[in-house]
């Protein structure tokens, strides 16, 4: 029982303790409380204001910003306004120039009237007085003015004809004068400035081999070999008794060339039968349509040729194995180029227009199978398939006068064509065309009226004419001299140019006995 109220009175007294403890705590809690209820309210108010002072700020910054726009508004619109009040001024003074000036034309457009005035009066008086001095003439003579006019005309004609050949031929020697001049100066610059080679194609290519057996395995059983050869290239191949060689015959130069290069290969490698032969000759074709392809290249970029179309690089490699009246036409080709370039560049054109179409003015006499068209027409219609300029195609069709030349490149290209295939040793002419023109200038010659003789002279490049003195004057020999010109000049074909010439003499003879 003692103990029990021992317990008892323990746990009253802890409990006793522990309000007390509990109310100290509650008064510390309270206390700690409303300091940190304190401490936020202060730091709340120093927020508070550091927002006011913030907000101020940019209040201001914003008010600054706002009156720098308007200053700078009201700035431009004085400018706006300074600006249209001097061109308000200015028109003002314009206007008042204007006003001065129409004044001006008034006074000198009633000037004028006057002056038109006498002027019409005084004209009228003069013909008054040439009626008057017509009549006196018509009086004295015997003659109404309209006979006396056309006497003097018919007195006049004989007299202004003679005149008039005297005036065109001073003319036209002084013209040819300067005109040669100028001309010799750059047609010689540009020869001289251009070094060719003479390349001379002809219809055969000779094959050597090392010996003459070869000849009978070329041949093969009963000939089999040289027909599939002949079969497989287009080309005829002749063997016979010249030793150590065969000849390839053909119009066609690429056909002999890949029949040369052909027996070539078959010779090396040593198997000879018709199977081999296609099998050769056909990988012989694709070699040398590629060598073609790289000729082309090379030849544009040895002429500075660039953004030529595929097609036409290949007919300009195949350019090469062409020829025209024995002169290589790629060869030619290039050299024409060359002097178109260096022409367009004296007379101040784009030399690399004049080269391109240069090189091009040909590529119609290489066509893969044979056309009706002139070779001119055609190659304008590939330059013109592939994109080319205007001016190159025109050049093209132009420059035989298929067409008609509407481009100063046209006629560079014509002249260089001249030059390439007119020098010395650049083609062989054909012997009938050749005494066929000849007879040609002298039958044109003997037919002019008075005329004795006409001969053909230095290769046909001088017509002698000789007249008899008693049926032809010195001014109508003057006047066959320049028809005769004109007439080889629009009529006939010619390399360089033809001098004509015209003899008159007087002869006396007498026999003394």
């Amino acid at each position: 029982m003692d103990t029990i109220s021992l317990i008892v009175g323990i746990v009253v007294g802890a409990l006793a303790g522990a309000g007390i403890v509990y109310v100290f705590l509650k008064k510390a809690i309270e206390k700690k409380g409303q300091l940190i209820i304190e401490e936020a309210k202060n730091e709340g108010e120093v927020i508070k204001k550091e927002k006011i002072l913030q907000a101020k700020e940019k209040f201001l910054q914003l008010k600054e910003e706002h009156e720098k726009v308007i200053n700078d508004r009201e700035r431009k619109m004085a400018d706006a306004e300074n600006r249209f009040k001097q061109r308000e001024a200015s028109l003002s003074i314009k206007i008042e120039e204007n006003k001065r000036k129409e004044k001006e034309l008034n006074k000198l457009e009633q000037e004028l009237e006057l002056k038109l005035e006498r002027v019409e009066r005084k004209e009228e008086e003069l013909e008054k007085a040439h009626r008057r001095q017509v009549e006196q003439l018509e009086i004295i003579s015997g003659l109404s003015a309209e006979e006396a006019k056309a006497e003097l005309i018919e007195a006049l004609k004989s007299e202004a004809k003679t005149e008039a050949m005297a005036h065109i031929k001073d003319i036209m020697e002084e013209a040819k004068i300067n005109a040669n001049k100028e001309a010799r100066k750059i047609v010689v610059q540009t020869i001289q400035r251009v070094a060719t080679e003479t390349a001379i194609e002809n219809s055969i290519s000779v094959f050597n081999i090392e010996s003459d057996e070869i000849k009978g395995r070329i041949i093969g059983r009963e000939g089999r070999n040289i027909r599939a050869i002949e079969a497989a290239t287009g080309v005829e191949i002749i063997v016979d008794d010249t030793p150590e060689a065969i000849t390839i015959s053909g119009f066609d130069p690429l056909r002999r060339e890949i029949a040369r290069l052909s027996l070539h290969q078959l010779v090396t490698d040593g198997r000879i039968h018709p199977a081999r032969i296609e099998e050769v000759v056909a990988k012989t074709k694709k070699q040398l349509e590629e060598e073609l392809i790289e000729t082309g290249k090379r030849t544009c970029i040895d002429l500075g040729i660039h953004g030529l179309h595929p097609e036409l690089i290949r007919l300009v490699g195949k350019m090469k194995y062409r020829s025209s009246y024995g002169q290589n036409l790629l060869q030619h080709s290039r050299e024409v180029a060359n002097l178109c370039a260096i022409m367009a560049s004296e007379l101040g054109l784009n030399p690399k227009v004049a080269k391109r179409a240069g090189l091009l003015h040909d590529i119609g006499k290489v066509p893969d199978e044979e056309p009706e068209l002139p070779h001119a027409i055609l190659g304008m219609k590939w330059a013109e398939k592939y994109k080319e300029k205007p001016d190159v195609v025109n050049a093209i069709g132009a420059h035989h006068d298929e067409i008609e030349m509407t481009s100063l490149y046209a006629p560079i290209v014509q002249v260089c064509d001249a030059i390439s295939g007119a020098r010395p040793g650049a083609r062989r002419e054909i012997l009938e065309s050749y005494i066929k023109r000849i007879k040609d200038l002298e039958t044109l010659g003997l037919s002019y009226p008075g005329v004795n003789k006409a001969y053909a002279i230095q290769a046909g490049r001088e017509l002698r004419v000789i007249v008899e003195s008693e049926k032809v004057s010195d001014e109508q020999a003057d006047k066959i001299s320049f028809d005769l010109a004109n007439k080889i000049q629009t009529e006939m074909t010619y390399p360089g140019q033809v001098k004509v010439t015209v003899i008159r003499e007087k002869r006396a003879v007498n026999i003394a006995k």
